[in-house]
């Protein structure tokens, strides 16, 4: 008896042990199985993990294998290492629709490096468009200074791009820039992959001719635009015919008006199917003239005959000037000759509200001297509202007098009952031509002749946006800097959004793929209360020890307690 029950002792420790070594196999299956195949669930109220449809087009569409090198690796303050994480989510939802086709990693370009080798490794970085950000933390010991390359570089189709994961948009502190960054990661991202998947970038012809800058002023936005469009000038008084191989035209502030036969060019492009991005400012203000010593100018009309094609397209830029409280200030001399900053009303700080994806999670755009825009009923014709001026604005009508006192005396919140007025519009639909029915038949022969047939309307929906910020695309020049950034704003050190409006735009009118769409995404961090957790320290990092832990001994002797209760039983019901 008591040799079998040794054997059955044995035979239970040996399957008991078979079983081990199967649940063994099994973990090491589920695991390599699981680095493979792998299905998040995305819980948050934000959608925060959840790619947008384009963008997973984008990467299941993928021909090559993207190479992506986050330059955050280490240790940072905790701001920085949400920011940190975040990207590594990111990066790890696009790998699970990407799989092989995406490889990231995060480098210290730093690490085990001497300081003469640092400088060479930031001067190589630098010419690549990576720079480098101090970050002052605060320690028990006092405040210490580490650095940071808040950058990725994208690798792709045998091109490069770096891509800025943390921008830096003025008025807001490192915790709401974090926000802020966060919920562009998407975009940023596949917008970079978008840009260098492409065979060929859009063409974007730059319409002069109505004096349009192309000089020292607006050098930076054509440099951005050179930058990632194929991109030409193109006289309009001495080019008869705008070509279809043009995707997007940009007309921008013109001074001077259009004669019929230039607005019938950029009309049967628009009927072709073309895009326009329009910037028209319908009164000639400039700051010019109050630099020149003058007190008061008087804001008089342009007559740039648009009227007729923009109200035929949808809207009507007025001729008006907003003035808002929500604006920029200049400096000016005080009573005792003293230089000090006022409030001008008429430089708007336009705060992108809309949750349209060329302006979503935009920060301000600076303006300068803008009309209001109406929208006018055209049928088939979608109207979206991109930027407004804010509650407190009014518009003054033509001829607008510009006085300094205005800067001293810029009047109480009730002389501003005019709120949200538009000065930037989307449309999109089938136009109608504002020519149809209005040419001679011996015309209209005329253009069958060269192959140019007139077409009274969109024979396809396309899209075009006019902004009313006349000065939407000009930068800074000074003597001893140059050109300065666009949105840069020299009296107070701000940079605005301008750029990335503008480029937005273009992106929106130029890419049929819909990245942008994932602009729209909302990230929203939560926070910790930072005076509880330095209080409540000891406490939470006990709980969160201490409990698994309590857990785990609790189950143990749950279970230890029925096994044993369990054999009692069945050596009782079988004695020996």
């Amino acid at each position: 008896m008591a040799e079998a029950q040794v054997k059955n002792n044995s035979g239970k420790k040996g399957s008991a042990a078979m079983r081990l070594v199967m649940l063994g196999l099994i973990l090491v299956c589920l695991n390599f199985l699981t680095s493979y195949f792998h299905k998040g669930l995305d819980l948050t109220r934000e959608k925060r993990f959840t790619l947008s449809d384009s963008t997973v087009n984008l990467l299941k569409n993928m021909k090559e294998v993207a190479s992506i090198t986050v330059y955050m690796k280490g240790k940072f303050p905790a701001d920085m290492q949400r920011m940190q994480e975040a990207v590594r989510e990111e990066l790890a939802s696009f790998k699970d629709i990407a799989g092989k086709k995406l490889i990231y990693t995060f480098v210290d370009p730093f690490e085990g490096k001497a300081e003469n080798e640092q400088k060479q490794i930031a001067l190589e970085l630098h010419q690549k468009g990576i720079e480098i950000m101090p970050l002052p933390t605060q320690e028990e010991e006092g405040y210490s200074m580490k650095v940071c390359f808040p950058y990725a570089l994208l690798q792709y189709n045998g091109r490069e791009m770096p891509i800025t994961l943390l921008e830096s948009p003025p008025g807001k502190d490192r915790t709401q820039q974090i926000v802020y960054a966060s919920a562009l990661l998407e975009y940023k991202f596949a917008s970079a992959i978008n840009e260098l998947s492409r065979a060929e970038s859009p063409h974007v012809a730059y319409l002069t001719g109505h004096g349009e800058d192309v000089g020292q002023h607006s050098i930076d936005m054509l440099q951005s635009i050179l930058a990632y469009y194929n991109f030409d000038t193109l006289n309009l008084k001495n080019n008869g015919h705008i070509s279809n191989a043009y995707q997007l035209i940009i007309i921008n502030n013109p001074t001077t008006p259009f004669t019929d036969p230039e607005k019938l060019r950029i009309d049967q492009f628009v009927m072709r199917g073309g895009h326009v991005l329009w910037v028209v400012n319908s009164l000639n203000a400039s700051m010019d003239s109050l630099n020149n010593g003058a007190a008061k100018f008087m804001a008089t009309e342009r007559g740039l005959n648009l009227d007729d094609i923009l109200f035929k397209y949808g809207v009507r830029v007025n001729n008006d000037l907003v003035q808002d409280q929500s604006c920029l200030e200049i400096p000016i001399l005080n009573r005792y000759g003293q230089m000090e900053k006022r409030d001008w009303i008429y430089f708007p700080k336009i705060n992108p509200t809309g949750e349209h994806p060329i302006v979503k999670n935009m920060d301000f755009v600076k303006g300068e001297f803008t009309n209001s825009i109406d929208t006018i009923l055209a049928s088939g014709i979608k109207k979206t509202v991109l930027l407004t001026t804010s509650k407190y604005s009014r518009t003054s009508s033509s001829p607008v007098t510009i006085n300094l006192n205005q800067a001293v005396f810029p009047g109480t919140n009730e002389y501003f009952n005019k709120p949200y007025r538009n000065v930037a519009v989307l449309l999109e639909g089938k136009f109608q031509s504002v020519y149809k029915g209005k040419l001679a038949p011996s015309y209209l022969a005329h253009l069958d002749s060269i192959n140019e047939p007139f077409k009274p309307q969109c024979e396809k929906s396309t899209s075009i946006i006019v902004t009313s910020i006349g000065d939407v695309f000009k930068n800074d020049f000074t003597q001893k800097d140059g050109p300065l950034r666009l949105g840069y704003y020299k009296y107070s050190g701000e940079l605005f959004a301008n750029k990335d409006f503008l480029m937005n735009c273009i992106e929106y009118l130029t890419d049929k793929s819909g990245i942008l769409e994932s602009r729209n995404k909302d990230a929203k961090l939560r926070l910790l209360d930072k005076g509880r957790t330095k209080d409540e320290k000891d406490m939470w990092q006990a709980i969160n020890i201490g409990i698994p832990i309590a857990l785990i001994l609790m189950f143990a002797s749950a279970y230890m307690f029925f096994r044993k209760k369990k054999y009692e039983v069945k050596m009782n019901q079988n004695p020996a």
